[in-house]
Formats: structure tokens, sequence, C-alpha cells
């Protein structure tokens, strides 16, 4: 008599994702702002908009990359969950937008209800930091896209701006002064590289590769896994306290100073950056060394010790450096 097929034998426990979501429901529940309008459980999220005149909505949408395989191999999973919330923050903090909420989706071979829930804590506890109602989210079980051990993360973000005090890099002038905040080391960028270099996350064994991660480096002043687990910075503080003063930002992500910045300046002017004048982490240093890689390629890769670049004008930018600590200086706006 053939074998009866059912789902879970596919590899899909539809048990274990009910009982999962009810557990998620609970937590989610300590991100419910007043403008929540229902629970998990429906098909869509609901959100009430009140409170302003003219608002524009900004959205985002971007992941973690393959910082996930890290974040598998040592179990770091609440660290990464805080990652994906920060760095879908900062690209709304772009248009100096705050956060009105946010939305996940987590897929995997199979990754296991503690996993995810501790991924879950981490978007949960980073949500409340910057008050974002961790809004819904879906959790997929592919086994047969993905190895075990494989889970993919991605967030969706939307905040909103007042028309009048949104951030479009418009009014950016010749004379204009860059102001860098530091990153937190490599935040969720370049690690397709960085896993290379350091043979970690490569689908090796997994033992040698975890040892590798949990060796001392002195050059880092800690271990190579702590170090690529860093936490991607949010810069929410920073930019709500100086938001009226700037013209333009620039999260660093995927292509490195150059090219995040263009992103944020209008026709007729080019960045001038004096690199050099900012202490650049001990961890590019090493990549560098280690994997043999051209100076104008780790520019390109990586962000180099600068997670966010403020243009504000000369006149501002004392007031601007006397508001946020750990701020540099880095180079100026000038004509083409």
């Amino acid at each position: 008599m053939p074998e009866e097929m059912t789902y879970a034998r596919a590899g899909v426990d539809l048990d274990a994702a009910q009982r999962l979501k009810s557990r998620l429901a609970e937590l989610v529940r300590f991100t419910r702002t007043p403008q929540v309008l229902a629970d998990v459980g429906p098909f869509a999220g609901l959100f009430r908009l009140d409170g302003f005149q003219e608002p524009v909505l900004v959205a985002t949408c971007d992941g973690v990359g393959t910082k996930a395989r890290i974040a598998s191999l040592l179990g770091a999973y609440q660290a990464i969950g805080r990652d994906l919330v920060a760095l879908n923050v900062n690209d709304l903090l772009t248009s100096g937008a705050r956060p009105l909420f946010f939305l996940d989706y987590i897929a995997s071979h199979r990754l296991g209800e503690e996993a995810i829930l501790a991924l879950v804590e981490g978007m949960v506890q980073m949500c409340q930091e910057v008050g974002c109602a961790l809004l819904g989210g879906e959790t997929a079980e592919m086994p047969d896209i993905y190895r075990p051990g494989d889970f993919d993360l991605a967030g969706f973000a939307v905040g909103v701006v007042e028309r009048q005090e949104l951030i479009d890099g418009s009014r950016i002038a010749p004379g204009d002064v860059l102001l860098g905040l530091p990153s937190e080391g490599l935040h969720t960028n370049g690690y397709s590289l960085v896993r290379r270099v350091f043979r970690v996350g490569m689908g090796e064994d997994p033992a040698a590769e975890r040892g590798r991660l949990e060796e001392y480096v002195p050059e880092l002043g800690r271990t190579l896994g702590e170090e690529l687990l860093r936490p991607h910075r949010c810069y929410y503080r920073e930019v709500m306290a100086v938001r009226g003063l700037v013209k333009g930002i620039a999260h660093i992500t995927g292509g490195g100073i150059e090219a995040n910045v263009a992103r944020v300046l209008p026709p007729g002017v080019r960045a001038e950056i004096h690199w050099g004048s900012w202490e650049v982490p001990p961890i590019f240093h090493l990549l560098q060394a280690r994997g043999h890689i051209p100076p104008e390629e780790m520019r390109r890769v990586f962000n180099m010790g600068i997670g966010m670049v403020l243009v504000v004008s000369e006149a501002k930018a004392q007031q601007v450096l006397s508001s946020i600590q750990a701020i540099e200086h880095m180079g100026y706006v000038v004509a083409e």
C-alpha cells in the first residue's frame, strides 16, 4: 500500500507553526502602540495614522544578507534580529522619518522554534527602543530551497515625516560639510567577501568554522565571531536630535561611503571626502591584510568605520558637532 503523504512528511509541520504563531503573538504585543488596531492573527496589520498635517509615508525594505550564516553558526539569533530593525530604521531616517511599524520575513530550511523566537525577541527589543510597532510578518519553511541551518531574514519598515520636514538633499550646495557617525564595525555589508577571507559560513565543516569564529584575535581585542556579529548600529536618537539642522543623510551600506553619499546629492555637486580624517576600526585593516584586498575595493565594499553621513551647512556644523558625541568632520560638498 502506498505511503500516505502529508505536509509534515514533505518538511513543513503545520502544528508546530501554529504553536509558534501563538508564542510570537505574545512577544509582538510588547511593541504595540495606540495606533495599532489589530493583534497578530488577521491577514493584514492595521495602523491608524493621526496627528499629522501633511504626512509623507516613507517605506524601506532590506535584509541582513549573509551575516545570517555567521549568526547561524554561533546560534546568535537575537543579535541578528536587532540588526534587521536597525538597518531598516536607518534607511527611514535618511528622509527624516520616524518609524511607525515594522514587518519581517523569515525563510529557512527548518530553523526551529527557539531560534525563531530569539530572532523576533531581537526585533522586539529594537522596535521598543525606537518606538516602532512590530505589526506582523511571515515565517516560511522551505526545505527544498534552503540547506539545514540556513535562513534568510528580511524586513520592511514604514515611517512618517511632515512634508515640510522632509530631508531630500535638494538644498545641498557647495561648501556644505560632511559629518560622519561611526559604525560598529562591519554592520551588515560585505559579508560574502568577509566569509571568504576568514573561511567561515562557507558550508564547510561546521565545527572547524565555529572554531575559527571562536578564536581570539589580538588585533581585534575579541574573538572573530564577536567582531563579525557586532551590531548594526541604529542612529535614531542622533538623527532625531539634529533633524532640523540637516540637509541630507546617507546610510552607509553596500557600495561604501562614496556611492551612498552620492545618492543624496543634487546635480552639479560632489562629495570631497578627506580619507584619513577618522580612525578606521581594526577589522578593516585585518580584512585588507588577510584578503590582500586593494584599498579602492575596501572603500567600495565596506563602510570603513562610518555608518551614516550627515550633510549640513557650514554655519550649522558646529551646532551638530556639539549635539552628537563621537562624530567626525570628514569632508565637504564641492561643485563638479
